[in-house]
């Protein structure tokens, strides 16, 4: 027994030492809920947002304490900066970095609400920022969309479909988001509103599409934004977004009808196209949407000039080109089929310097006929052009249409390289 009762006393000891370090830890919370609120604030003032952040995790009391804290103009003031005019401010890497934690922050602060909640916390805060908002910023430099776009993405990162479907329809009702699409697409001709089709593209790409980490991701917003219109809007609304732009002007409408655009004009419209066609969720509904859409994109705002399709179909890789080509070779295309496998040739001369390619193209066309006599008619169809191609040129040379820089001539002179270099390859593959 003597043995046994300091072994007694000593677990009392313990378990009151737990009871009162358990009841000194709530002693200082209370003690933290019992400072003025002033105080409370200037001792939040002084740490980071990511450290106020972390504060949120402690308990749900400094949770709603930090919750009452951002809600202040205060603290909104401090933290809201206002130089998003000017792309190359000193201060930009750091701004995103900073933008980038208040998404954390926000992230913490608003995980106990429904996710409606959540985001009616966030716009009330972010609805004080006239950049981070549709129609409320004159200035045509300013990066808000670029700032609220990193903080959206941090905020929602993890979340499911079904919750960034949430996000979507919500930006849709306080942005009126749809109404301002149907607006360009369905009511208008294009560039016959120039100032709302930026607005859209860049409020678009730079909150939901651009800072997606992830193809899968950037594909879900994109179609989310594609999917209730009518294909013709959805190949109007793709060129609004990812359509070549003037340097520092409105998207280029008849440039792609009237001129030869570089390649990296319509690198990110075929990104675009890409994406679409890549759906795993419906991948047979994907492909007729893809050969509709791209239809549709190369008449608007009319149909455009040979070389930039011929060049877009390259940009869209071997698999789709052969899909779009053979669906209009079905369809009785097979003039309009010849004329782009010629203009692709130029391009594959222009740019690539390899026609192993285009080699490969004609000849799946060419089994894709199941008739000897189509076969023969395809190629008959392609040597044809090939030559009417080259006296277009010629003929445009010759006439006296020539620009400064002897671009006519230089064409025809690549396309003559080109078709040789073609004819070869083809000749190469017969004799192996």
């Amino acid at each position: 027994m003597a043995k046994g009762r300091p072994g007694t006393y000593a677990h009392s000891r313990r378990r009151r030492g737990t009871v009162v370090n358990s009841s000194q830890t709530m002693e200082e919370i209370n003690f933290f809920q019992k400072l003025p609120l002033e105080l409370v604030h200037m001792i939040l003032d002084n740490l980071s947002v990511l450290e106020v952040s972390k504060l949120c995790l402690a308990s749900t009391q400094m949770n709603r304490c930090v919750v009452d804290y951002i809600s202040t103009h205060a603290w909104k003031n401090k933290m809201m900066h206002h130089s998003y005019h000017y792309i190359s401010c000193p201060e930009q890497e750091c701004l995103s970095g900073h933008f980038r934690d208040l998404g954390v922050l926000f992230k913490r602060c608003t995980m106990l609400l429904p996710t409606k909640e959540r985001l009616k916390c966030v716009m009330y805060t972010f609805s004080q920022v006239p950049c981070f908002l549709q129609d409320s910023c004159s200035q045509p430099n300013c990066i808000g969309f670029f700032r609220y776009g990193i903080f959206l993405q941090t905020l929602i990162a993890g979340w499911d479909d079904l919750e960034c479907q949430k996000v979507f329809s919500f930006l849709c009702e306080v942005t009126n988001l749809l109404r301002k699409i149907e607006a360009v697409t369905t009511n208008g001709k294009p560039g016959l509103k120039c100032n709302e089709e930026l607005e859209l593209r860049y409020f678009c790409r730079k909150v939901l599409l651009d800072l997606s980490p992830h193809p899968s991701e950037c594909r879900f917003w994109l179609l989310q934004l594609l999917r209730p219109w009518p294909l013709v809007s959805q190949a109007h609304l793709l060129l609004i977004l990812y359509g070549p732009q003037l340097a520092t002007g409105p998207i280029s409408w008849q440039d792609l009808v009237e001129e030869v655009l570089p390649r990296n004009a319509l690198v990110d419209l075929a990104k675009s196209i890409i994406l679409v066609f890549n759906n795993p969720q419906n991948k047979k509904s994907s492909i007729q949407s893809t050969l509709a859409i791209f239809e549709e994109i190369t008449v608007i705002p009319q149909e455009w000039h040979v070389h930039n399709i011929a060049r877009l179909l390259v940009l869209c890789g071997h698999k789709l080109c052969y899909i779009i080509l053979a669906n209009k070779v079905q369809s009785g295309q097979i003039t309009s089929v010849a004329t782009i496998i010629v203009f692709i040739i130029l391009v594959f001369e222009k740019d690539y310097n390899k026609m192993n390619w285009v080699v490969n193209l004609v000849k799946q066309l060419h089994r894709s006929f199941s008739i000897s006599g189509q076969k023969l008619t395809f190629i008959r169809l392609l040597e044809y052009k090939c030559s009417d191609v080259m006296a277009q040129y010629l003929s445009t040379y010759a006439n006296g249409n020539r620009d400064e820089n002897g671009e006519t001539l230089l064409t025809a002179s690549q396309l003559l390289t080109a078709i040789g270099r073609f004819h070869a390859n083809i000749l190469e593959g017969l004799l192996e």
